[in-house]
This record gives C-alpha cells, structure tokens and sequence, in this order.
C-alpha cells in the first residue's frame, strides 16, 4: 500500500465555503514585525500567504486542523468554527 501525500489527502474533503471568514489576522502589524511569518509554513492546507507587506488569508482552503491557533507564536489568528452547514466535510472516512 503506498502512502497518501498530504496534496492527495486535501482532494478528498468537500468544502462548503461561508462568504464570511471564520479566520481572522487580528493585527497585521504583528505580521509585519514577524521575522519568520511561520503561519506560511505551518498551514498543511497553504492557508496563509505572506503578500508583500500583509498575511492575506485564503480562508476557502482551511481545513479546520486548528494549527493556526497554536502556530502564531503572537497569537495573532484568531481562529473560530465556520457557521453551522459550512466548512469541510470528508468525503472518505
């Protein structure tokens, strides 16, 4: 059995996108000032894009883990659940 890459994975989730972001960047100042802007990296769903001078939040691709709440060594997402009937279904077990 060969093992699924985590890219393989993110096809199997169906999403139900809010047009409201259930992901937050309380202060983008505290990106800027970020040496290592570790949420571009940490992110296994590639969330979070440093974008020249702000953290730009493709919310639509989140797939719920919560690594960003504990990621930001600032603290600085603040992270909730979608409404209830959107966000991520799996589609295999």
């Amino acid at each position: 059995m060969t093992e699924m890459k985590i890219t393989d994975r993110l096809f199997t989730i169906r999403y139900k996108v809010d047009e409201e972001s259930h992901l937050i960047i309380k202060d983008q100042e505290v990106c800027r000032k970020c040496e290592t802007k570790e949420c571009n990296h940490f992110c296994p769903a590639d969330v979070y894009e440093w974008n020249g001078d702000i953290t730009t939040v493709a919310f639509e691709n989140c797939i719920e883990c919560g690594t960003c709440r504990i990621g930001c060594p600032e603290y600085n997402i603040k992270w909730v659940y979608p409404k209830g009937g959107y966000g991520i279904t799996y589609k295999y077990g």
